[in-house]
């Protein structure tokens, strides 16, 4: 009986609070997995963080040097970081999508998980959200606009 308790329980932790909206987001240092959190706070979704399968490091994520991780990713408009898990899109009618600005636009990471999502993310409302200490949102938007022409990207927000 406490096996069947258990099991229950932990169902019903993994169901997302509402279904219609997911909150799925890319942060490096912690500034945007806050901004992700009060957005699905606000409206009431679930939370999904894109991780890396291989978590960046400080010296990574230092863009003033050109063989960081993170230089070489952006460098390359091809490169796909690995992710380490997926979720399933296909519950929600509604995805915010967040990251920091890198570069101007979104992180590498951002396009493997569009990528591994794209035909399941056709017909949803798609709303970037991004951090940055001094970059807009809009070469961002712009960006991912060109990129996935199929989805149905709306304003994004700028978080602070």
């Amino acid at each position: 009986m406490k096996r069947i308790i258990l099991a229950l329980v932990c169902a019903a932790m993994m169901l997302p609070m509402n279904a219609e909206t997911l909150v799925a987001y890319f942060s490096a240092t912690g500034t945007t997995k806050a901004a992700a959190e009060k957005i699905a706070k606000q409206h009431n979704a679930r939370l999904w963080e894109i991780e890396p399968a291989v978590h960046y490091t400080a010296e990574d994520l230092d863009w003033r040097n050109p063989k960081s991780r993170s230089s070489i990713e952006m460098n390359d408009p091809e490169e796909r970081p690995m992710i380490k898990q997926c979720t399933d899109v296909t519950p929600y009618d509604t995805v915010y999508v967040g990251f920091p600005i890198w570069w101007g636009i979104c992180p590498r990471i951002i396009n493997s998980w569009l990528d591994n999502n794209e035909p399941q993310l056709q017909g949803k409302v798609m709303i970037p959200f991004a951090t940055s200490g001094s970059s807009g949102i809009e070469e961002a938007e712009d960006y991912l606009r060109k990129t996935y022409p199929s989805l149905n990207w709306q304003k994004g927000k700028l978080m602070k």
